[in-house]
């Protein structure tokens, strides 16, 4: 949709660079018509994110056109068009503290992308419930606040299977439905029972190494 007004949340850069550069490409090269684009970025230093946006983004071969094509107006033209927030989908409201921005983005919001996830196999229970259950769950309770929303883009990991074996047919899943066919899956009961076990371990004594494997292993089972 030309001239929207994007808010994009990722933790792998390479799928929002490659969205921005083939936004730009899939419209003929007019780069008069990319709408504004907000990144969500959990890193809270406004120079860290100034940084991020210029090394791991804008520094890309990935806007090569762009920057050929606009010159010297280039920087120029990212500022305009790309700002980078401070924010975090594992918390409400993701956190957006300022609540001058929160509302300026609920009011000027067309399209969230949502890209944010862990995709390690061996990531932390609590970690992994953080971003890829409780992230998607606060995006879209954001999103329901946005008054001009006309399209929320969740990108999932690449696949679920579970335990299942052989052939795994990609059938849609119903909510509170697990992976191993079991009804009954309750998000806030598995918050709490990770949030007991950190409160346990913490109380012993364990190390940050200790709790860390504690938590992959409580994912495990």
């Amino acid at each position: 949709m030309k001239g929207s007004k994007v808010l994009q949340q990722y933790s792998d850069r390479s799928a929002s660079k490659t969205l921005d550069q083939h936004k730009h490409n899939r419209d003929g090269g007019d780069e008069s018509e990319i709408g504004r684009s907000s990144a969500l970025e959990r890193r809270s230093s406004v120079r860290e994110r100034r940084r991020g946006l210029q090394h791991e983004i804008l520094g890309k071969e990935l806007f090569r056109l762009l920057k050929e094509t606009l010159g010297e107006n280039f920087n120029s033209f990212v500022s305009e068009k790309l700002s980078v927030v401070a924010g975090d989908i594992s918390e409400e409201n993701l956190y957006l503290k300022d609540s001058t921005l929160r509302d300026h983005i609920y009011n000027q919001t067309d399209v969230i992308l949502n890209m944010a996830a862990t995709t390690k196999f061996d990531e932390r229970y609590d970690v992994a419930l953080d971003i890829n259950t409780f992230g998607v769950k606060h995006v879209l309770n954001f999103a329901q606040k946005c008054t001009k929303l006309k399209v929320l883009v969740h990108v999932s990991t690449a696949y679920v299977c579970g335990e299942k074996e052989g052939l795994i047919l990609e059938d849609p899943h119903q909510m509170g439905v697990s992976l191993n066919g079991v009804p009954g899956l309750d998000i806030e009961m598995e918050m709490k029972l990770v949030q007991q076990k950190l409160k346990q371990l913490r109380h012993e004594g364990a190390t940050e190494h200790e709790i860390k494997l504690a938590m992959k292993d409580l994912g495990i089972k």
